[in-house]
């Protein structure tokens, strides 16, 4: 089935939601003693959000590769405080409890009974497919995300915007332009290089020395952009203050490298030929046997419901 450009699509941040499920649902285990409370709480999270937003399209964007070796490339730090420190051998193997690792296969096999679309990259991460995707879409765009990151593909002309789950999918803010504009003092295109300037310990991007929120927030309102800001750095005319001035010089290494690791991909080739919700599963049969097999009749009845309208 062809997706059709009218009505929204919800685009998720997947592994972001089923974190925070195994995080946030209390421990469950199915039958033979799987943990499964990752698994239910995704199922419960997209029942929800489909209730509320009742999109047409709905894709689980997919961490096909989670540390991308051309963004390791550029910056070296770039999410290495999470890496498995035995493994030296590629692929870099993310720190993941193994109570949630066993549950990853089970979300997917889940997904493909449904018939819920699932979309990855090979050497991207589902920041990047929800950026291609999300860009051109041609109808109003949902992003469900509890990163900040995404932050600057909001665009309230076309109609995106990011529903920010770091509170809790039951607590989420609506982020659009003018929410950031309220939060950072910036508009939501300039939060890329607003990132790149304050830094995300949580990435493993160190910033500028010395620029925190405020500075860069200062910087972009007055210069537009990292080149504007660089341009004025290197500028004796210009009226940048000695301080914030030394310290974008000190920082010109990591400036020439960061925003194209801070900037998500929109332009990879994504199939988007089947991105429509389905209003029933795609195996039935199979939804009731990995509901009796995991525990899930429960959950699964619930997102059943919802998909039939």
């Amino acid at each position: 089935m062809t997706s059709p450009q009218t009505g929204r699509l919800m685009l998720l941040d997947t592994a972001s939601m089923y974190f925070r499920a195994y995080f946030g649902v209390p421990s469950i285990s199915g039958p033979d003693g799987t943990p499964v409370n990752a698994v239910r709480g995704l199922m419960d999270f997209i029942t929800r959000l489909v209730d509320q937003y009742e999109p047409t399209d709905l894709v689980c964007c997919w961490d096909n590769d989670w540390r991308p070796q051309w963004r390791v490339d550029l910056v070296p730090s770039y999410k290495g405080h999470r890496v498995v420190e035995e493994v030296e051998t590629a692929p870099d193997v993310e720190v993941v409890e193994d109570d949630l690792q066993v549950q990853v296969p089970i979300i997917r096999e889940v997904l493909a009974a449904y018939g819920i679309t699932v979309i990855g990259h090979d050497g991207y991460e589902a920041d990047d497919v929800i950026g291609t995707l999300a860009t051109g879409a041609g109808q109003p765009v949902d992003i469900v995300t509890g990163d900040r990151d995404l932050f600057q593909l909001v665009d309230d002309d076309a109609d995106v915007r990011v529903l920010y789950i770091a509170r809790g999918v039951g607590n989420h803010e609506r982020v659009t332009n003018q929410w950031v504009v309220d939060k950072y003092g910036i508009d939501a295109r300039q939060y890329a290089d607003f990132a790149t300037l304050r830094g995300d310990a949580s990435d493993g991007l160190p910033g500028v020395k010395g620029v925190g929120e405020k500075t860069a927030a200062t910087l972009l309102q007055r210069f537009g952009d990292m080149a504007g800001i660089v341009a004025a750095a290197e500028d004796p005319a210009s009226d940048l203050a000695p301080g914030p001035r030394s310290k974008i010089k000190a920082a010109a290494d990591y400036l020439a490298v960061a925003p194209q690791v801070v900037a998500v991909a929109r332009e990879l080739p994504l199939d988007r030929s089947e991105l429509a919700l389905p209003s029933v599963p795609r195996d039935p049969a199979l939804v009731r046997e990995l509901a009796e097999r995991w525990g899930l009749e429960s959950p699964a009845e619930r997102l059943t419901a919802v998909l039939s309208g």
